[in-house]
C-alpha cells in the first residue's frame, strides 16, 4: 500500500540529516514519544494519521447513533455496491455469532432493496474444533427465519489433515491450531464465491479491525467489508433492535447472539473479552483517542471516571494497554484490507485511519 512508508511523509523527517523537521503541533507529538519512535522517525519513519490527531477535548460516550440508521447505512451501501459492480450473489460464512448475523441481515435487506431473489445469498457454517451447540444451532435457526438455506462444510477432519501435513501435532490449541481454522473457512469461502461468480462479505467489524483480533489472511480478508465500519457495540446495539422490530423465528435466534459471549470459537471455552478486555472499553478508548485526541493518561483517567463501579481500575488500565500496543502491532493487517462501508466519521481502511506497519510497537505506551 506504501502508506507512511515514503521517507518524507507528513514532512516529518530527513533520513540524510536525521534531522526532525515536523513543525507545531507534530513537533510536539514528536518531543513526548519514546526514543525508540524518535529513531524510527530519523530513519525516514512516519507517524501517519497520528501527525493529524485533533486537539484534546473532553472525553465523551463513544459512537452516538440510532441503530435504525446504522442498518440504513450498511444496507444503502451493500445495495449500492453490488449494483455497481453487477453482481447478484455473495458468499458469507455464518458463525452463529453477532458480527456474522449483522452481515446476514444487512445482506437481506440489500436484497430486497435490489428486488433480488434471496437465493443469491449463499451461506456457509463451518464448524471447527471449539464450535458450539449454541452458536452453530443459532446460525441454523436465524437462516431458516429469513428463508435462506445454509450448508454446512464441516472443516474440522480437512484442518486436522492440512495440519498434520504441515508437521503439527493437531492437539496444540497454539496460534497455527487457531489460524489454520479461520484460514480454511476463508479459503473456503472465496472458492464458493468462484464457483457462484458472487462476491465474499467480510463480516469483522471496527472494533476488531482496530485490535487486529482477526487472522491475518484468514477472517481479515474478504472482497467487501460490511462491518468494517461498525464497532463492536454497535453491532450488538443494531442487532438488537432489529431481533425485537422482527421478532419470529429470525428474531428470537439474533436476540440469543445477542446474549451469547463474544467468541471465535477456534477452541473450547475461548472468550475474547476475557484475554482483550471489555469491548465496551476499547470502544471507549478508540473513540476518544482517534476523535478526541486523548492520550493514554487522559484516556486512562477518564475511563476510571467513566466506568467506576462497572469495570474494576486494574482492568480499565490493563485494557488500555493491550488497546494502545495492538492499535500500533496490527497495522499490517489495516494496511492491507479490502473494501468497506464508513458508517462514523472515520474508520481503519487504508484511506482512513492509518499508521505505518513498521511503527515501534511501543510507541504509544507512554
Amino acid at each position: 500500500m506504501g502508506i507512511g512508508f515514503a521517507p518524507h511523509a507528513h514532512g516529518l523527517s530527513d533520513p540524510s540529516s536525521g534531522v526532525i523537521c515536523a513543525q507545531g503541533r507534530e513537533y510536539g507529538i514528536i518531543r513526548a514519544m519514546k526514543k525508540a519512535l524518535s529513531e524510527y522517525l530519523k530513519s525516514g519513519g512516519s507517524l501517519g494519521s497520528l501527525a493529524e490527531r485533533p486537539p484534546k477535548k473532553q472525553a465523551e460516550d463513544p459512537f452516538p447513533c440510532e441503530a435504525e440508521d446504522v442498518f440504513e447505512r450498511q444496507s444503502a451501501a451493500l445495495a449500492l455496491r453490488l449494483k455497481r459492480i453487477g453482481v447478484k450473489d455473495v458468499v458469507i460464512g455464518i458463525s452463529g455469532g453477532l458480527d456474522s448475523a449483522l452481515c446476514l441481515i444487512v445482506a437481506a435487506e440489500a436484497f430486497r432493496r435490489l428486488k433480488l431473489p434471496i437465493t443469491g445469498i449463499h451461506a456457509y457454517t463451518m464448524p471447527g474444533f471449539g464450535t458450539t451447540r449454541r452458536t452453530k444451532g443459532n446460525a441454523h435457526l436465524l437462516c431458516e427465519g429469513l428463508g435462506i438455506e445454509l450448508e454446512t462444510i464441516d472443516i474440522t477432519a480437512t484442518t486436522r489433515r492440512h495440519l498434520k501435513d504441515i508437521g503439527h501435532d493437531g492437539v496444540t490449541p497454539d496460534a497455527t491450531y487457531e489460524n489454520a481454522q479461520a484460514r480454511m473457512r476463508t479459503m473456503i469461502l472465496m472458492d464458493k464465491a468462484n464457483m457462484t461468480h458472487g462476491i465474499v462479505l467480510g463480516t469483522g467489524d471496527l472494533s476488531e479491525i482496530a485490535l487486529g483480533w482477526c487472522t491475518y489472511n484468514g477472517d481479515h480478508m474478504s472482497m467487501f467489508g460490511v462491518n468494517s465500519g461498525v464497532p463492536k457495540t454497535v453491532v450488538r446495539k443494531v442487532c438488537a433492535w432489529w431481533a425485537q422490530k422482527r421478532g419470529g423465528l429470525a428474531g428470537k435466534a439474533l436476540a440469543d447472539i445477542v446474549a451469547t459471549p463474544v467468541s471465535p470459537e477456534l477452541v473450547k471455552g475461548q472468550v475474547t473479552e476475557d484475554a482483550l478486555g471489555p469491548y465496551e472499553l476499547h470502544d471507549y478508548f478508540i473513540w476518544n483517542f482517534i476523535m478526541n485526541g486523548l492520550d493514554r493518561k487522559d484516556l486512562l483517567a477518564a475511563a476510571k471516571a467513566h466506568f467506576k463501579g462497572v469495570y474494576p481500575p486494574a482492568l480499565v488500565k490493563r485494557t488500555l494497554d493491550t488497546f494502545l500496543s495492538r492499535l500500533v502491532s496490527q497495522a499490517f493487517k489495516r494496511n492491507c484490507a479490502p473494501d468497506g462501508i464508513r458508517v462514523f466519521d472515520f474508520d481503519f481502511s487504508p484511506s482512513g485511519w492509518a499508521i505505518p506497519s513498521d511503527m515501534p510497537p511501543d510507541a504509544l505506551a507512554d
